[in-house]
Order: structure tokens, then C-alpha cells, then sequence
């Protein structure tokens, strides 16, 4: 008899493969969307509220990934993200420090695809032509209703959707007496970023632009290295690189 550990992998393992094949054709959609913004100097965003906070922090400011991505960043840690109005000022306080250009792209993370912070900050960026990529669980965004106003739920709202294949309740192994454990959102979350954000440097690679990739700063000479990538991005930045 497999134990919950076992069977957490086992899913999990396949779950993982089953989000790439399905996520596989929107990603490559968005690779040269998101290249091209970052090859003319733009940047990426990134905004993920409560726990999904955890998976826009994946590729923000961290070895091997992009210098260009500014995180959205909810002092709140997403505990009013309910709070009608508050994704909305928190996307104005973003855009007035940090600037949400049009043509640029925004991920937006919200596993349930019905609060009311997420699908705010969402519509904020549409009304400033931003790309809207909504990562979310398809089998919860279409049946859970929507706490905003507006009566949308984020796949409703993104120009482009990521969908983590997770069920509803974010767990998939079975405890008994009503119980379950084993989320799944923030595994097959990062990883469906870390794809984008492969294809996003492939496609910039092919095109012959330079990679304005961060290097760990536990190896030599990349205090200097990150500096100078991250250099034309200083002010856009809501975390700075060091």
C-alpha cells in the first residue's frame, strides 16, 4: 500500500507532465510577446496574493533568472485581498513607484481565479495595455464565483491563461474522514513560470538579443555581473538588485 508521500509524488510527477503538454502552446505564444517588450527595455510583472504570492517570487530577483521582473508586492501578505478596491490601489501604488507601460506583460497568480485583489490588479493593467497572463486552476476559476463586483473570475479576464491543472481545494491525496493534503499549486506553478521563462530567453537567444540573466551571488565576480545587467532596470525594480 502506497503512503500519502508516495502517492503525492506519483500524482504530482504527473500532473507536472500533463500542465507542460497542455500549457506548452501558450507559452510558446508568449515567449516572443514577452521577448520583444524585453529586448526594446521593458519589463515584466509579476503579482500573486496570499500564497500565491510565493510563485511570483519564483522569478523575481533570483539566480539564473531574468533581471527584469518587478514584483507587485501586497504588505498585507494578502490577508484583505477581499477588500474591494485594495488590488486596485495596490496596482496604482505599483505603477506610480515602479510604471506598468503598455505593451509590456503582467502574471497574475491566483489559484482560484475568484478574489477580488488578483482580478483588480488584472483589469488595472488591461486599462493600461498591458498583456494580461492569468495563472490559475481552470477547474476552479470557471465554477467558483467571483467575490468582485465586476462578477468576472480571472480566466475571464487575462488576455492569456496558464492553467496549473490543480483541483479544486489545492490538494490532491486523499487522508480519509474528509481530509486532503498534497497542494499542487505552487509546484506546478513555478514550474510552469521557469518554462515561460526558458522559452522567453530562447527566443531572445535565437534573436540575437542579450540575456539579461542574474547570476547566483555565492559565485565569483557576480555582484559585479548583476549590477550590470540590472543597471537599465534600477528604477523599475521593486526589488532592488544588489
Amino acid at each position: 500500500m502506497s503512503s500519502p508521500a508516495d502517492t503525492y509524488y506519483a500524482r504530482a510527477l504527473a500532473m507536472i507532465e500533463s500542465a507542460r503538454a497542455k500549457n506548452t502552446p501558450v507559452i510558446r505564444t508568449l515567449a516572443p510577446l514577452i521577448g520583444r517588450s524585453l529586448a526594446s527595455g521593458g519589463v515584466l510583472h509579476a503579482f500573486g496574493s496570499g500564497h500565491s504570492d510565493m510563485i511570483a517570487r519564483e522569478i523575481i530577483g533570483r539566480a539564473g533568472g531574468l533581471a527584469c521582473v518587478s514584483g507587485l508586492i501586497d504588505p498585507t501578505g494578502g490577508s484583505i485581498e477581499n477588500l474591494v478596491g485594495y488590488g486596485t490601489s495596490l496596482a496604482g501604488r505599483h505603477d506610480r513607484q515602479y510604471q506598468l507601460l503598455p505593451g509590456e506583460t503582467i502574471i497574475v497568480i491566483s489559484n482560484s481565479g475568484k478574489n477580488s485583489s488578483p482580478i483588480e490588479v488584472a483589469l488595472y493593467a488591461r486599462e493600461k495595455g498591458l498583456h494580461v497572463v492569468g495563472l490559475t486552476s481552470l477547474a476552479m476559476s470557471t465554477t467558483a464565483k467571483t467575490v468582485h463586483p465586476g462578477g468576472k473570475n480571472l480566466h475571464a479576464i487575462a488576455d492569456h491563461v496558464l492553467d496549473n491543472l490543480g483541483l479544486p481545494g489545492d490538494a490532491i491525496v486523499d487522508l480519509g474522514g474528509g481530509l486532503m493534503s498534497g497542494p499542487t499549486s505552487t509546484l506546478v506553478g513555478a514550474m510552469l513560470l521557469n518554462l515561460l521563462m526558458l522559452e522567453v530567453l530562447g527566443w531572445m537567444q535565437a534573436n540575437g538579443h542579450p540575456l539579461p540573466v542574474l547570476r547566483s551571488q555565492n559565485l565569483p565576480g557576480s555582484t559585479e555581473h548583476n549590477r550590470t545587467v540590472g543597471a537599465p532596470y534600477r528604477h523599475r525594480l521593486s526589488r532592488p538588485i544588489v
